[in-house]
């Protein structure tokens, strides 16, 4: 399925091909202090930008960027170069009404003032890096 979106000012949009109908909760510290809360990220096959020239990169590790309209601030997606895996913002889409949380990661990480309700699989950051491939040396 393909769906559409874009940031808080339009200057970056997007269409969005093969995405899943669920997103995950990730409690790990960057996403909380990149998006305020907990980041509810939407898996997608394949991302078409229009506004490219608006879109900033961050690399926050060694694998990943997180990627950001230069001109408003709205957070929309993490990508990871080297494999292509990119994970869209959920509250970047024009219709968030489909999608549904499925999982939450990084649950060691977590906050204490909040909570999702649900029966869904929760994984520690180490086994979510674990489940792709990824070796983090201990900190």
């Amino acid at each position: 399925m393909s769906e559409t979106g874009q940031c808080l000012c339009g200057a970056v949009s997007f269409t969005a091909d093969d995405v899943q109908n669920d997103f995950h909760a990730c409690h790990c510290s960057m996403c909380r202090k990149w998006s305020g809360g907990p980041g509810f990220g939407v898996g997608v096959g394949s991302i078409e930008l229009a506004g490219e020239e608006n879109l900033a990169a961050y690399k926050s590790s060694d694998w990943a960027e997180r990627c950001f309209c230069k001109q408003c601030g709205t957070n929309l997606f993490y990508r990871m170069p080297e494999t292509g895996m990119t994970v869209v913002w959920a509250g970047a889409f024009d219709d968030e009404s489909k999608l549904k949380l499925t999982g939450e990661i990084y649950i060691d990480e977590a906050s204490g003032g909040y909570a999702f309700v649900g029966d869904h699989p929760r994984q520690t950051g180490a086994q979510f890096m674990a489940s792709l491939g990824i070796e983090v040396p201990p900190a």
